[in-house]
């Protein structure tokens, strides 16, 4: 893989630098973590900045309203962005990193023309609806049930840490259609409208004090047949597709996001002293090795994808598990650079480490993971 910049490359850079040098004093002040309405707004916002300058689904692909960019592109706005504090996609995650890709790789025309462009422009947010209260880290394990009754499916059941649930139009909705059929068979994958009769959501709030996830209830929902991405009985497919944007290339702004975090952390460390401890040193060496080789990884992992159609592939577990860990091990490092001040909650880094402990589970746990690398990628035989 040919990791040097090409001229033209570079002259998207520079036109990207320029343009985030505009863009970013003209934003409002941030509303506080607290206030979803106001993220929504704010999160939006940004969203139609970036689509009126032609930066909204940069890699998607023209076809899906994108602009059809390179990985390589992807990956310099990624790092300038990041690298400019511009805002994090933010309420939009569902829907630019997972929902709006799989719709452009398993929809209808229809459905592409329908729900992309809301997405690209911010009109519309999107929640995911996979997680249910009694299946764990079993996705197949779901039992919220859709019943074909016309043109309509009537779906009954719950799901759990819904992301966005409280802020969103549109919800990526898995549903058993078939209970005979064996687990991974008989699911389907739906776009269910929000706003429809017999939805209550419930927020749940996290151990930093957010509410961006929600439980959410649906009691005889009516969703129309035309809202089916993929076939009938099809869904475990289709999800996999949905899962390996997530794991694969939702996450890779975050890494440039850590690699700054790690430096302010050095920069602190010398100035409060704690560089003087060689353990403290060395384990922020550590963490400088693991974040290039994450980086080098998130490149080869989104060239692969651009290879494969557009989808990424297995090695997006692989990332995930690793990046989930190292998280972890970034922030809990923070907290001994910061002693007593790891303790207050207004500090970022603090918020954040509190956050990075749900990154082992979220996207698929851990376990998951291991066993996906295992078995697919390995060629290792399925445990008993």
């Amino acid at each position: 893989m040919d990791l040097t910049y090409t001229e033209e490359e570079e002259a998207f850079r520079a036109g990207l630098r320029a343009w985030l040098s505009r863009a970013l004093p003209q934003l409002p002040p941030k509303p506080d973590p607290l206030d979803w309405p106001g993220r929504r707004a704010y999160d939006t916002a940004w969203q139609r900045m970036l689509y009126d300058a032609g930066y909204a689904g940069l890699h998607w692909p023209e076809a899906a309203g994108g602009r059809g960019a390179t990985p390589t592109q992807h990956l310099i706005y990624l790092e300038e962005t990041e690298k400019a504090g511009a805002p994090y996609v933010g309420a939009n995650f569902v829907g630019l990193l997972h929902a709006g890709p799989t719709i452009a790789a398993e929809g209808t025309p229809g459905q592409r023309a329908r729900w992309l462009p809301p997405v690209l422009r911010g009109d519309e947010i999107w929640c995911q609806g996979f997680s249910e209260p009694d299946a764990g880290s079993d996705l197949a394990a779901l039992r919220t049930r859709a019943v074909r009754d016309g043109d309509d499916y009537v779906v009954t059941g719950s799901k759990i840490w819904t992301s966005h649930a409280e802020v969103a139009d549109w919800c990526e909705l898995l549903v058993r259609t078939d209970p005979d059929a064996p687990k991974h068979r008989g699911i389907t994958w739906l776009a269910l409208p929000m706003d429809a009769p017999g939805i209550t959501v419930r927020p749940l709030r996290t151990l930093a004090g957010s509410a961006e996830f929600a439980e959410v209830f649906l009691d005889e929902v009516r969703v129309p047949v035309a809202n089916r991405v993929g076939a009938e009985n099809d869904g475990w497919r289709v999800t996999m597709v949905t899962l390996s944007f997530e794991r694969g290339t939702a996450f890779v702004g975050e890494v440039v996001a850590c690699r700054r975090t790690l430096a302010a952390l050095a920069k602190t460390a010398k100035a409060n002293g704690s560089w003087d401890d060689s353990a403290v040193r060395r384990q922020l060496g550590v963490l400088n090795a693991e974040f290039t080789a994450l980086w080098r990884f998130t490149q080869w992992n989104v060239s692969e994808a651009q290879r494969g159609g557009g989808v990424p592939g297995v090695g997006g577990s692989v990332f995930k598990l690793r990046y989930s860990h190292a998280r972890q091990e970034l922030f809990d490092t923070a907290a001994r650079v910061l002693g007593p001040d790891a303790l207050d909650l207004d500090r970022d880094l603090t918020l954040d480490r509190l956050s990075s402990l749900s990154y082992t589970i979220a996207a698929g746990t851990s376990q998951i993971q291991r066993n996906i690398v295992a078995e697919r990628i390995l060629g290792l035989p399925k445990g008993r």
